[in-house]
């Protein structure tokens, strides 16, 4: 299939290769992404029989460019016309019970191909003259792309139990690709998922992220939660599942109801970290869950304990701790605030508090609290809509007018010291509070002057006589 190695690369291999009588071959995920007319990454993986160092150096040579060699791995890579390209000596693996890193061996191109994880990133196109761009496909993976299966060139349970990182890496490959993954695989992945525990956090959470990155994030999380990796790996998600009924009341199962959310925030955003808000909106809920005789189940204050688990959540799954952690909590805390206003009359002044609150942030909040919306009833699915229409008007009429999206306060607490000859004090974050109140109530603009007036009101409630004059020239 030369149409497929269309890239200058594969041609200068060949010339290589047939000059040094090397045998070497393109393997893994350019082949099966150009069989499946996939976009590729900008990446390929070059099987040398022998030393992948050694072929990888000479034609580092010949393209007079340079060569990173990664010895420990037995690998090297280079750069060429933008393509990054990855070369590894065959080699036959074998495992410890305690750990995932193998004892390897030189190999042939069939030993290479059977430690590859899964059929269809085991198929080959040769780089020899004799033979180029012949597949070579000895699990049948071309099969199994027409038929959509996720399967393992080897025994399955013997293939994740080697390498427990494959179980979340066929979850992914499932949800990215939405493919079926095959019984028997399934089955090993339920006998054999205890085995995630040697694999480290970060690269649990590497596959978790690529999962959540997909078209439909929700085929992943199933997978993992039939096959009992997400208690494993994320525990506090997996507690999400289930209805309890007390007197036939029942509340939704929120497990479920998050993995729609979750879809919802895919179809209209790439952004990972929306995505983990979406996952996390109510993470708190069973930990808040109460049953109430008069109204049925609740949850309140789910989403103040919510935001309180982010930053420990975050730090368990090695997410990071800057302002992506951040922006998932404010989302979590804020998720309900745009709901209610939908359910109610909307006041400009629950319009500006919210935007003092979400800041630039309240695009993605309103869009979060849109996917939140995942009633059965299409009348009450299209009510909340149509009212979250209105609130998303409202807050585009109050921020042109009032400009609260990361407000500023117009006379700030030096400028309160400054006037009124005070140091750092309790009476200065009086009339600074007093000031935002006022505006957010919308008693006064958000304009200096405004608020230097209010400020010399309010400071005569409290005493206090100016002593000197605040220039009202400097703005913001």
């Amino acid at each position: 299939m030369t149409e497929d190695l269309q890239h200058p690369i594969f041609s200068i291999i060949k010339d290589l290769a047939d000059k040094t009588g090397t045998e070497v071959y393109v393997i893994g995920g350019y082949v099966r992404d150009r069989i499946m007319g996939r976009p590729f990454k900008n990446d390929v993986d070059i099987l040398v029989i022998g030393s992948g160092i050694d072929f990888a150096t000479k034609l580092g040579d010949f393209l007079h460019t340079k060569v990173a060699v990664y010895k420990s791995f037995g690998t090297a890579m280079l750069v060429y016309d933008g393509l990054d390209v990855e070369f590894v000596g065959a080699r036959k693996e074998s495992y410890r019970r305690d750990s995932r890193k193998p004892i390897v061996e030189d190999g042939t191109l069939q030993d290479d191909q059977n430690r590859r994880d899964f059929t269809i990133n085991a198929m080959a196109y040769s780089l020899n003259s004799a033979t180029y761009g012949q597949l070579l496909d000895p699990f049948n993976g071309l099969a199994d792309i027409e038929n959509r299966v996720i399967r393992t060139p080897l025994e399955p349970k013997e293939t994740f139990s080697d390498d427990p990182l494959r179980m979340m890496r066929a979850i992914r490959f499932a949800t990215q690709l939405n493919f079926k993954i095959d019984v028997s695989a399934l089955e090993a992945i339920v006998e054999t998922k205890d085995r995630i525990k040697i694999i480290s956090r970060e690269r649990i959470t590497d596959e978790i992220n690529k999962i959540i990155l997909s078209k439909k994030p929700s085929i992943g999380f199933k997978y993992l939660f039939d096959t009992g990796l997400l208690e494993l790996v994320f525990p506090a998600m997996a507690n999400l599942y289930g209805v309890e009924y007390v007197d036939g009341k029942g509340h939704k199962d929120n497990f479920y109801h998050t993995l729609e959310v979750l879809d919802n925030v895919a179809e209209m955003s790439d952004d990972l970290w929306l995505r983990w808000a979406a996952i996390m909106h109510d993470i708190a809920k069973p930990a808040t869950k109460r049953f109430d005789k008069r109204i049925g189940w609740t949850f309140h204050g789910h989403e103040d304990r919510g935001a309180r688990m982010v930053p420990k959540l975050f730090a368990e799954m090695k997410l990071p701790l800057n302002e992506k952690m951040k922006f998932v909590q404010k989302l979590v805390q804020l998720h309900l605030r745009p709901i209610v206003l939908a359910q109610d009359i909307v006041t400009d002044s629950a319009v500006r508090r919210l935007l003092f609150e979400a800041g630039d942030d309240i695009d993605a909040l309103m869009l979060l609290c849109h996917a939140d919306v995942t009633t059965k009833n299409e009348f009450k699915k299209k009510k909340y809509r149509d009212n979250f229409e209105l609130v998303k008007q409202k807050l585009k009429d109050v921020e042109e007018r009032d400009h609260l999206r990361n407000w500023q306060p117009p006379v700030t607490g030096e400028d309160i010291m400054h006037v009124f000859g005070l140091g750092p004090s309790k009476q200065v974050g009086i009339i600074k509070n007093a000031i935002r109140e006022a505006i957010l109530e919308g008693d006064i603009p958000n304009e200096r002057m405004a608020a230097y007036n209010f400020m010399l009101e309010k400071a005569k409630s409290l005493n206090l006589e100016p002593k000197q004059i605040l220039s009202l020239e400097t703005t913001k």
